[in-house]
């Protein structure tokens, strides 16, 4: 394994978790000992249609979806170690996916053995199990197509011989590591876990096997961890909700007071800016049998993460971080620069987006530039748009005076994406683009229609749309 890459010989690591795994209990995990954290399950098509964007208030990346939801945050203290677990049932969404957080991450991984419908129904999770064609075809997508690490996490097969088929035709594909959970598709954790099938699989290959499903029987102090691992023969193991119920069980030293954790928990989701709803959804199941207590109580009530540091007497703490935010995020605005123009070859790029609140409801980029074509007597602009295949975003370039100009991001549709053009190549040409607040340039409908209803070179029957007052709306 080359210098810097991720080994999975001998570690504990946090699994994936859906709703748990989120940043916070990420670093919670870390910073009590776990050596991997395994984020939530993502699903390919989703975040496919994520821009990654730095955040420079909370220093982190953010894999942010077209409605403005963070689907996927990372920081710089768990590059080296986060696992970004992806559920997917197509090779090429899956190596789009890979290839979009390939820099942030240490490994990614491919979920196959999650037996709820919301991953199965879409021939995802254990779906798989059932078609290891597509398996083999996915982690040969991925191997041989980043440069990090490629695991992925399936259960048990009917039979032992199965089983230990399956992981060797993955271990085939060149994976780094396989992690098992020892029970069958259908059974729920409160079913004993396999530990002889994770131990015929770890016998029957080479590559590091991670145990998982310990948890119910097996683990409940710092110690229990190795012995799992002696049980199952596997190199390392892998904790869910003995980790989600107490992070602290990372600790070699032994775990600490359930209150400790939950306030270590909380400062990290203050920080990070955390969905407040996960907050309490994670805060919940460490409380467990005590969600009924008044402290459990005043966490469900609680709607924001301001209401929740009150439950634990955070206030200060929370303003505090708050404060610092802002203050960051003050700086940053008044120290900040107009977005750079980058040459890409014959395009001149920059990264900008067309956000329609921000102009009047009739004006356009594009109106401003035509206008501006027109009035320096050069052709009109001309748009050539693609379309990705993976999330069909689309990316307009739009060619003026034999000269082309493109945003480096993607839109959702045709029309944004030609505005985000068009935006691009009023920005570099120094021209006003129409939003609001802008001093009127008098490119719009200034030209004289001298009260023609049709554009000039308009077929019969074709009609002008016309502002207020009778002006003609300039397209």
């Amino acid at each position: 394994m080359a210098a810097g890459r991720l080994s999975f010989n001998n570690i504990t690591a946090l699994a994936p978790m859906v709703r748990v795994g989120t940043l916070p209990m990420r670093l919670l995990a870390l910073d009590y000992g776990a050596d991997v954290v395994y984020c939530e399950e993502l699903i390919d098509i989703k975040m496919a249609q994520c821009q990654r964007v730095v955040n420079d208030v909370l220093e982190t990346v953010d894999f942010v979806a077209p409605d403005d939801r963070v689907m996927f945050r990372t920081c710089e203290r768990e590059k080296g170690n986060v696992v970004f677990q992806m559920g997917t049932a197509d090779p090429d969404r899956a190596l789009a996916v890979a290839r979009l957080v390939e820099k942030d991450v240490a490994a990614v991984d491919v979920n196959m053995g999650c037996p709820k419908e919301y991953s199965t129904k879409g021939g995802m999770g254990a779906a798989l199990l059932s078609d290891p064609d597509k398996i083999e075809a996915i982690l040969r997508t991925l191997v041989t197509g980043v440069s990090i690490p490629v695991t992925c996490k399936i259960r048990i097969l009917p039979s032992l011989e199965e089983t230990v088929s399956l992981v060797r035709r993955i271990e085939r594909t060149g994976v780094a590591a396989v992690a098992v959970h020892g029970r069958f598709k259908d059974e729920r954790p409160r079913h004993p876990v396999h530990c002889d099938y994770i131990q015929a699989v770890a016998q029957a290959v080479s590559i590091p096997v991670i145990a998982n499903g310990g948890s119910l029987d097996h683990v409940k102090t710092n110690a229990d961890i190795e012995e799992f691992r002696k049980a199952t023969g596997a190199s390392s193991v892998m904790l869910a909700r003995a980790a989600m119920w107490n992070a602290s069980l990372f600790r070699s030293q032994g775990a600490l007071p359930l209150e400790k954790v939950m306030e270590d928990y909380l400062k990290y989701a203050i920080q990070y800016d955390n969905n407040a709803f996960n907050t309490k959804y994670c805060l919940c199941q460490m409380l467990r049998d005590k969600v009924e207590s008044p402290l459990g109580k005043q966490v469900q009530a609680a709607q924001t993460n301001a209401e929740i540091s009150e439950a634990y007497g955070l206030q200060e703490f929370y303003r505090q971080t708050r404060e610092q935010l802002q203050a960051r995020r003050d700086a940053l605005q008044s120290g900040s620069q107009p977005e750079r123009p980058v040459t890409d070859g014959d395009v001149t790029t920059m990264a900008v987006k067309f956000e329609r609140r921000e102009y009047p409801p009739q004006i356009t980029p594009k109106m401003f530039l035509l206008e501006w074509s027109r009035k320096e007597k050069v052709e009109q602009p001309q748009y050539e748009t693609v379309q990705r295949a993976q999330d069909r975003a689309f990316q307009s370039t739009v060619t003026v005076a034999q000269k082309k100009y493109r945003s480096s991001l993607w839109e959702k549709s045709k029309k944004f994406a030609e505005q985000a053009a068009a935006i691009v190549c009023l920005r570099v040409l120094g021209v006003p683009e129409g939003r609001i607040g802008e001093e009127d340039s008098g490119l719009v409908c200034k030209r004289k229609r001298e009260g023609k209803v049709n554009g000039e070179g308009s077929p019969p029957g074709s009609r002008t749309p016309h502002l207020p007052g009778g002006a003609p709306l300039c397209l």
